[in-house]
């Protein structure tokens, strides 16, 4: 680690902590040629897989946009910031587990569904109408019995 007032490579560590709930480590350091002490912040670096588009064009995952989606779906449902961030940060792991290096929106869209429809039914109904391009009522009285359905088994 270069030190930030003098740019010399000799640094030691001399305190160092878990921050952000155990995701980051905090370190502060000391210049051992000027003895400036500053403090860095070190986090796993986790690299989300591309997504690829129905048209076939590939592009890197955006969270914004995942981040968007839910918040629309959501708005006006009685649904915490901290619970999206939360369920943002489950659909990232799961996109991560895939250990694939690129996925379909395909499978993000089944991702996001089945959170959505674990964490609030009308935000499900809602992207899931969107998603799968619903064309009239019977399809969403459908995909509403369907749920029924499902409740019923558990």
């Amino acid at each position: 680690m270069h030190c930030p007032f003098c740019a010399d490579q000799e640094t030691k560590v001399i305190d160092s902590r878990l921050v952000a709930d155990g995701d980051q480590v905090r370190r502060r350091r000391e210049c051992l040629k000027c003895g400036e002490r500053f403090t860095t912040f070190e986090t796993a670096e986790l690299v989300l897989p591309r997504v690829i588009k129905r048209n076939g064009n590939r592009q890197p995952f955006d969270e914004d946009k995942l981040r968007s989606g839910l918040n629309r779906a959501l708005e006006k449902r009685p649904v915490s910031l901290e619970v999206v961030e939360s369920t943002i940060n489950r659909i990232k792991h799961k996109l991560r587990a895939t250990g694939e290096r690129e996925v379909k929106t395909r499978d993000v869209g089944e991702i996001v569904m089945e959170e959505l429809r674990n964490l609030d039914e009308v935000a499900y109904v809602r992207f899931a109408s969107v998603y799968r391009s619903f064309q009239d009522v019977k399809e969403f009285r459908e995909e509403i019995e369907r749920m029924d359905k499902d409740a019923k088994k558990d």
